[in-house]
């Protein structure tokens, strides 16, 4: 464990929010110089990225099965908003697949990588600038489906504020996605072996502080090391999706993730980590929700 870390700490969202903000900066440029594998979004027109692949098909049952002659489900012609989405590879990607996509990030940097991408590979994305929490009065839009996964609610303070901007941001009918890391998960020290619990699941008003120069993708080092997160427990995310007016229609969780949270995490395909076992039955790696504006 990083000395530099003191997991529990009092910070007003601005400032936490703006240190942040220059840690995303920071990843962004690595992240697409190479921290990203972009290649097959390049030289394969019908690529779609890890992290669609694998939530598509918890996602495609709950939209309405009229926008392809096969009656089956898909994204064409749907209006997608995509929060929280980085330098774009998942936003891109549901372009692919037909929808009518928006993407919406905090970091400058991160927008000027998937403006770039979309470009290079000739698709039409709208990308707004701004704070999800601020999401509905920026985007300014309404739409079929709003997404977001994986890694992005630990970095928001208030999850009944989220959950608003998505409830705004749906047309009735409309469908919630999320896939992110299961909050059991961040309750172990992945840096002793074997992990052992030692973080908190419930919140208690303060912020998780935390000093690493790393990123999850990449070789390169960050200058802005300081970061702030928040623990949220399942009973937070479902109860405040509902307080917002939203109906939950599905839940999965999941024993696989898109990067190595430990290094006890064994490789499974190009882009997928697990826990060896026995932890594999132990530890639940992500949680799944899909939710309805009713």
């Amino acid at each position: 464990m990083n000395p530099n870390n003191n997991p529990d700490v009092e910070i007003d969202w601005e400032n936490a929010r703006a240190a942040n903000q220059e840690n995303w900066d920071e990843r962004a440029v690595l992240h697409a110089g190479g921290g990203y594998n972009l290649e097959p979004l390049r030289t394969d027109p019908a690529h779609v990225s890890p992290v669609v692949a694998y939530d598509l098909p918890y996602l495609l049952p709950h939209l309405p099965a009229v926008h392809s002659a096969s009656g089956t489900a898909d994204l064409s012609g749907l209006d997608l908003c995509h929060l929280q989405c980085h330098i774009g590879t998942d936003t891109v990607s549901f372009a692919r697949l037909g929808a009518r996509v928006t993407g919406l990030d905090f970091s400058p940097e991160a927008l000027k990588a998937a403006r770039a991408l979309a470009d290079e590979l000739g698709h039409d994305v709208r990308w707004v600038e701004g704070d999800v929490l601020e999401a509905a009065t920026i985007v300014e839009n309404q739409f079929d489906v709003v997404y977001t996964s994986i890694g992005t609610i630990c970095w928001l303070n208030d999850l009944a504020a989220w959950a608003r901007q998505i409830a705004a941001l749906l047309r009735s009918g409309g469908v919630f996605y999320i896939r992110d890391g299961h909050p059991s998960l961040y309750i172990f020290d992945e840096m002793v072996h074997p992990p052992a619990p030692r973080y908190r699941y419930f919140p208690n008003g303060l912020a998780q502080s935390w000093d690493d120069d790393t990123t999850y993708a990449g070789d390169g080092k960050l200058t802005s090391t300081r970061t702030y997160e928040w623990p949220h427990p399942i009973s937070e995310v479902v109860n405040a999706l509902l307080a917002a007016g939203l109906r939950i229609e599905a839940m999965h969780e999941g024993d696989t993730l898109p990067w190595a949270f430990s290094n006890e995490m064994v490789q499974v395909g190009p882009e997928g980590w697990m826990w060896p076992e026995p932890l594999r039955d132990v530890i639940p790696c992500t949680f799944t929700l899909v939710a309805r504006k009713v």
